[in-house]
């Protein structure tokens, strides 16, 4: 097995970089969105082909009828959303049978001791089911297919910014049951919630110290005008593996124009965002294999103020966090961003170099 300083060596010859572009040794870098500092040790990585591809069943039985498939729309409730040419659909939209958080009861917090205060879950879980086809993935779908998935969260959020009591929405996207998958067929979910969870708030703040200019809009001009850590660029999209990256290959998608809510985007920018997801995941799999991951979407609160820009995180499953990262939620990430970068946007020039 080659030892990291070794490929990246090989890598560095291979592909022209300046060994400044690459930390030689351990580096603590600040995540400006969240105010975490996140640690850069590349002497920690093998190569990356040794990295864990998912290896768990996503569901223990799969003897009963898919119910996100064609033909079983009846296994779930009625759509909220469908969206697709004459009467095929190519998404659905559709309540969750075992919703988080469900109801309208108003955020009423109770006091139930010196330390037990709870409130009820109230607010909309909902299932994006993202093809009819089963052994689909985002990085499987058409322009087409992708057009209409992010349309349809478009819709969704536009409907939960104008419902009593939500005052969040998150859209996350699991594949692998290393992510949190429960059912193969490829699906996400959007959440609305009554209240602004903890990440958001951080993410927030970090907009808010950085005074004068807004933190994503800089970052992109930053990492384009680097270079060395752009995977695409897009027309209305910049994927990066960001300067901060707390996991190994690590993406985030920017939108090029600025705006805090995904639901107030045009509709080619939300094409872009959704084909650089794609064009995004594509690379990761050619180059990783078949690696369980999370999309989540970040945008802004509703009802809020102050400077934010929604963006897009993807977050492979190809470490494990450990003791360290969980006692002090300080990610250790084994490959540098630069690394990531440089490889995943050669994935497919190299992909015809080798035939």
């Amino acid at each position: 097995m080659m030892a990291y300083g070794a490929h990246r060596a090989i890598s560095l010859f291979r592909y022209g970089l300046r060994s400044s572009d690459l930390p030689t040794m351990s580096q603590l870098r600040l995540d400006p969105l969240t105010g975490r500092w996140v640690v850069i040790t590349p002497a920690r990585s093998e190569r990356p082909s040794a990295f864990a591809t998912r290896s768990l069943a996503v569901q223990a039985d799969t003897s009963k009828p898919c119910p996100f498939c064609p033909g079983n729309e009846e296994k779930t409730p009625p759509a909220l959303e469908t969206l697709g040419p004459g009467g095929d659909w190519l998404v659905r939209v559709v309540p969750n049978r075992y919703p988080a958080f469900e109801g309208n009861a108003p955020m009423v917090v109770q006091h139930k001791g010196p330390v037990f205060t709870e409130t009820p879950a109230s607010g909309t879980h909902e299932v994006l089911v993202l093809s009819p086809d089963h052994s689909a993935s985002w990085a499987d779908l058409d322009d087409e297919s992708v057009n209409m998935v992010m349309l349809a969260i478009k819709h969704r959020l536009q409907v939960h910014s104008e419902t009593p009591g939500l005052r969040y929405s998150q859209v996350i996207v699991n594949s692998g049951r290393e992510a949190g998958a429960s059912i193969e067929h490829p699906h996400g979910q959007i959440l609305g919630m009554p209240f602004v969870p903890r990440e958001l708030l951080e993410e927030q703040a970090g907009f808010s110290r950085f005074a004068g200019n807004c933190l994503l809009c800089a970052a992109a001009d930053a990492e384009a005008d680097a270079g060395h850590r752009v995977v695409i660029s897009g027309p209305e999209a910049l994927v990066t593996c960001p300067y901060w990256s707390g996991m190994p290959y690590e993406m985030l998608v920017s939108p090029l124009s600025h705006n805090s809510h995904l639901h107030e985007a045009s509709d080619s920018e939300l094409a872009s965002v959704g084909t650089a997801i794609r064009d995004g995941m594509r690379k990761l799999r050619e180059h990783l294999g078949d690696v369980a991951y999370n999309i989540v979407f970040h945008v802004a609160p509703y009802r809020t103020i102050g400077c934010y820009h929604w963006h897009v995180h993807i977050w492979p499953k190809v470490t494990t966090l450990a003791g360290f990262e969980l006692g002090t939620g300080v990610l250790i990430n084994i490959v540098p961003p630069e690394f990531a970068a440089e490889e995943l946007s050669r994935t497919e020039s190299l992909r015809s170099a080798t035939g």
